[in-house]
């Protein structure tokens, strides 16, 4: 029992659309296996969701999204033809594409080497200096030491909650 609030809104008093419309607003969405359509290439993914919110620059917009995580050479590759360090970049590009207060991640170093890890890191430390939330699922213990505060979960259950000193991204990037 109880209810759920994000950025001040009581979900419970929204109707599915009005839900919707609040986490393509608020919300980004990094999921463990990418989620990229493969029809469409890296640029399209981005700008997918730029397009469907009335941006007029979407495709600009998704260029330089794609040139942030270091992937300016290949926004007319598709899915298949990239590597999964490459499409997870794709995906974290789709899920800054909103500037979302609220950012999920799902293992999103999981399929990258350390120093491209470091990198999608600072990016989420720039996100988090401008005011917004990043939560993220991780087992790379070096990667939830970059945190500001880690849970830990065992079975469903809270087995710890500290805050950390943090160890900036960027120092290693």
């Amino acid at each position: 029992s109880g209810y759920v609030t994000l950025c001040d809104v009581e979900l419970g008093n929204l109707s599915e659309d009005e839900r919707a419309r609040l986490r393509s607003q608020k919300v980004g969405f990094v999921f463990q296996d990418f989620q990229l359509l493969p029809t469409l290439t890296a640029i399209e993914n981005v700008a997918v969701p730029l397009e469907i919110q009335g941006d007029k620059n979407a495709t600009n917009n998704a260029r330089d999204l794609l040139d942030k995580v270091g992937l300016g050479d290949r926004h007319d590759h598709y899915p298949s033809q990239l590597s999964g360090g490459e499409q997870q970049r794709v995906a974290l590009a789709r899920a800054f594409s909103n500037k979302p207060e609220i950012l999920f991640a799902d293992e999103p170093t999981g399929n990258l080497d350390s120093k491209t890890g470091h990198e999608i890191m600072a990016l989420f430390d720039e996100i988090h200096s401008k005011g917004n939330t990043v939560i993220m699922v991780t087992h790379e213990e070096d990667i939830a030491n970059m945190c500001k505060r880690i849970v830990r979960l065992r079975d469903g259950v809270i087995m710890e909650d500290k805050k950390v000193t943090q160890v900036r991204a960027s120092q290693y990037v």
